[in-house]
């Protein structure tokens, strides 16, 4: 079949995407930025990539119009976005809309469990989401899911930032609310079983694990899986802002994030039994074998996605654009400097694996104490690291850098900065003629970006020079 999928370059989307290729369908992906895309899809002759925003209607011709099913996998978690829900609501109708004019059959959507009787604003929005996109010219086909445990998932990640950090948490009493975590496996499984099955046409279903835990036993379960002890004391005066300042500052996740989940851990996530297991001839798996598959593909450095890539993790509202690849010459600061190098492709290799657990090979701690201040200041900080040690993709996030381009073929690596900064920042490096060239750009806004330059210009002497020197001798 011809499948559109949409949130491509999400957590899902991207796990989802081979899978199809592999059972041989024809996949669309659609994506509000091709540049954010997986370059290997331009070879395969079975992908073809579209640009469509679903907030904004002229892009939405760009659907081809011989899609035989679509998943809608469009979710923000974003906390800070004026009129979010009519935001949800205008992208599922658009997207309808779109469907509508092709000869699509079945539409899958993956929302969150909302049976209990008080939700948060995101559960009500994945409800609402839902009856948007109800239609009469395809069958909807939707699975409810709570959290997913999986590397690079947004849950995993926290859970193992509390576990690996804390031997001893003051939690907030949130913890004490169940929920019913399912492996990323398992959903992969239920949304591929799914296309084209008629009995699921117009069918709503919960999916879910085979227990029903705390998120205090999740922690410690957890740990347990670790080999780490772990104590855990709830307390009963911690706000939803405590709460949310909490995991801000504890774990990678951004504080609008942090704020959402704070909002939806207060609501119980236990799913409604079906036949959905039997009909797709699914078992999931329990919580402790989902942790030991989900450490399996980190040991294999194989992670094939991670909530930090999202934007959700970011400060950058806005999409990655030519607006910030096409880096400015007029108005800015810049340090710039070049090198000789022994090894072209040695100097790009270790160009790509800049950042994270790698470190920036000059000057770690000043970096580190950089991320300290801007993680102080409300900032993201070093917390996001990257998610493959080797590899980098554009669209990547690195540590309080996002990747803007990430081109081997003409060896040119170009970040944006994320940090708290009175201004825009870039770092490029390319390879070229033997030489490894290294430029650092600061657009500052008003007289506190101007003094923000001359006051770090110390530091940059010191750490780029270094940085920049031991690429050249990779």
């Amino acid at each position: 079949m011809k499948i559109l999928v949409t949130g491509a370059t999400g957590y899902i989307g991207k796990r989802i995407i081979p899978l199809l290729i592999e059972q041989g369908h024809t996949v669309v992906c659609a994506v509000r930025g091709k540049l954010r895309t997986e370059k290997k899809y331009n070879d395969e002759h079975n992908v073809q990539v579209i640009e469509v925003d679903f907030l904004n209607k002229n892009t939405l011709k760009n659907i081809p119009k011989d899609i035989d099913a679509a998943y809608y996998l469009i979710h923000s978690m974003s906390n800070s976005v004026s009129k979010f829900q009519e935001m949800e609501k205008e992208c599922a109708v658009n997207f309808k809309f779109a469907v509508q004019q092709t000869q699509c059959k079945q539409v899958i959507y993956l929302s969150g469990i909302t049976n209990d009787t008080k939700l948060s604003k995101h559960l009500l929005s994945r409800q609402n989401v839902e009856k948007a996109l109800q239609s009469s010219t395809y069958a909807l086909t939707v699975f409810k899911a709570g959290i997913i445990v999986g590397s690079g998932s947004s849950s995993f990640e926290i859970i193992r930032d509390l576990v690996e950090k804390l031997p001893v948490m003051i939690a907030p009493k949130w913890l004490n609310t169940k929920t019913q975590p399912i492996a990323i496996r398992d959903v992969l499984s239920f949304l591929t079983k799914s296309l084209g099955d008629q009995r699921l046409y117009n069918t709503s279903h919960d999916i879910f694990g085979p227990e029903i835990l705390t998120y205090k036993a999740l922690l410690l379960r957890f740990a347990k899986a670790r080999n780490l002890k772990r104590s855990i004391i709830t307390v009963p005066v911690m706000t939803p802002n405590l709460s949310s300042y909490w995991l801000y500052f504890v774990t990678s996740t951004s504080y609008k994030l942090a704020r959402t989940l704070v909002n939806s851990m207060g609501v119980e996530i236990i799913g409604k039994p079906s036949n959905i297991n039997t009909l797709l001839d699914i078992k999931p798996i329990n919580y402790d074998q989902a942790i030991k598959l989900a450490f399996k593909k980190i040991e294999q450095n194989s992670i094939l996605s991670s909530w930090k890539d999202a934007l959700v993790s970011s400060r950058q509202k806005k999409r990655v654009s030519t607006k910030y690849i096409n880096v400015p010459e007029y108005g800015c600061f810049k340090d710039i400097k070049e090198r000789k190098v022994k090894n072209e492709e040695r100097t790009f290799a270790k160009i790509c694996a800049i950042g994270g657990e790698n470190g920036w090979y000059y000057g770690n701690t000043l970096w580190k104490i950089r991320g300290y201040l801007d993680k102080l200041f409300g900032g993201i900080g070093l917390r996001r690291g990257r998610t493959n040690k080797h590899t980098i993709k554009t669209g990547d996030a690195l540590d309080f850098w996002r990747v803007l381009l990430a081109d081997p073929e003409h060896k040119r690596l170009l970040l944006f900065a994320e940090m708290k900064l009175p201004g825009e920042a870039w770092l490029e490096f390319k390879v070229e003629n033997g030489k490894v060239f290294q430029r650092a750009i600061f657009r500052p806004k008003g007289l506190a970006g101007r003094l923000y330059w001359y006051s770090v210009l110390p530091f940059h002497g010191l750490i780029f020079n270094g940085m920049i020197n031991k690429l050249a001798n990779a």
